[in-house]
C-alpha cells in the first residue's frame, strides 16, 4: 500500500469515498446531516485542492484508492482567552468500507503525522460524532486523546 497526496483526476474517487462518510454520518445523526450528496458537496473537493493550506493524502493498495483525509493547516491567532495555535487538523478521514481492517487507516494516520512534522507543526488534531464508536474506537487505538467535548440536550 502507499499513501501520498492525490491527483486532481483521482477526485471523483475521493468523492466516493465521501459519501460514504456522508451516509455514516445521515445514518447516525439524521436531524443534522442531509441525505444524499448534491452537486455541491461533490464540487467542493475543488474548493480543498485549491486550497494551498490543504492537501488531500490517499491510500492506493493494488491501484484502488481505498482511503483519504483531508489535511488542513490551521492557524487560529491568539485572543484574549487562548494562545496562538498552529497545528493539522484532520478534517476529513474515510477508508472504505471493503478496506477497512487491514492497515489502511494506520497508514494515513503515519502520514498526517510525518506530513504534520515536515510543516514544523506538533500537533495533528481532528474531530469526530460521538455516535460513529467504531471510529472512536480506531482513533483511540492510534493515540488520540480527548481534549475537548461538545455535548447537546433536547429541549
Amino acid at each position: 500500500m502507499e499513501v501520498r497526496l492525490a491527483k486532481k483526476e483521482e477526485l471523483d474517487r475521493v468523492n466516493e469515498l465521501r459519501k460514504q462518510v456522508n451516509d455514516i454520518h445521515v445514518a447516525g445523526k439524521p436531524e443534522v446531516f442531509k441525505p444524499g450528496f448534491c452537486r455541491e458537496l461533490q464540487e467542493y473537493i475543488y474548493v480543498i485542492w485549491e486550497d494551498p493550506d490543504q492537501d488531500i493524502a490517499v491510500a492506493v493498495q493494488d491501484g484502488v484508492i481505498c482511503g483519504f483525509a483531508i489535511l488542513h493547516h490551521v492557524i487560529r491567532p491568539e485572543n484574549p482567552f487562548m494562545k496562538e495555535r498552529d497545528f493539522l487538523d484532520i478534517d476529513e478521514f474515510c477508508v472504505d468500507e471493503a478496506y477497512r481492517r487491514q492497515g489502511v487507516a494506520t497508514a494515513l494516520v503515519e502520514f498526517a503525522k510525518e506530513y504534520a512534522r515536515e510543516k514544523g507543526l506538533h500537533r495533528v488534531e481532528l474531530n469526530m460524532w460521538e455516535f460513529n464508536q467504531g471510529a472512536l474506537a480506531f482513533y483511540e487505538a492510534a493515540g488520540f486523546t480527548t481534549y475537548r467535548r461538545y455535548m447537546e440536550m433536547d429541549v
